[in-house]
């Protein structure tokens, strides 16, 4: 169960511009304007990575795997990217099990070592 789509851009957050707040189950007649919202917040904003805050989207099914996939493409056409910020666990193993990876707000790029880690290096290590 869905309600209508306010005009305008979804809500956005003013401390992070470039932040877009999705609720409710999302279905597939919301997708092409939420790929529309993510072109027009990384044109307005300048930003390269769109926040997506998906704790408050329900259990995920299918139709949201879809649309966070169509909006990632949106983001790469566009040169940027989306970040998924407070996923639900049982979302982050779905997408795992179609094949899609996404970037998790406050969790490492990979190969990346986390904050405030240092690499040690060892005497006949290898220059790379």
């Amino acid at each position: 169960m869905s309600c209508g789509r306010p005009d305008g851009l979804p809500l956005v957050d003013a401390m992070t511009p470039a932040v877009l707040v999705l609720a409710g189950p999302l279905t597939r007649d919301e997708v092409a304007g939420l790929c529309d919202d993510v072109r027009a917040l990384l044109d307005a904003t300048g930003a390269r990575a769109v926040v997506c805050d998906v704790g408050g989207i329900g259990p995920p099914g299918l139709a949201t795997v879809d649309a966070l996939a169509r909006m990632q493409l949106a983001a790469r056409r566009a040169g940027g990217r989306i970040r998924l910020r407070d996923p639900d666990p049982a979302l982050r193993a779905l997408l795992r099990l179609v094949g899609l990876a996404f970037e998790v707000e406050g969790q490492t790029e990979e190969g990346e070592p986390a904050g405030g880690v240092e690499e040690a290096v060892e005497p006949g290590d290898p220059v790379l």
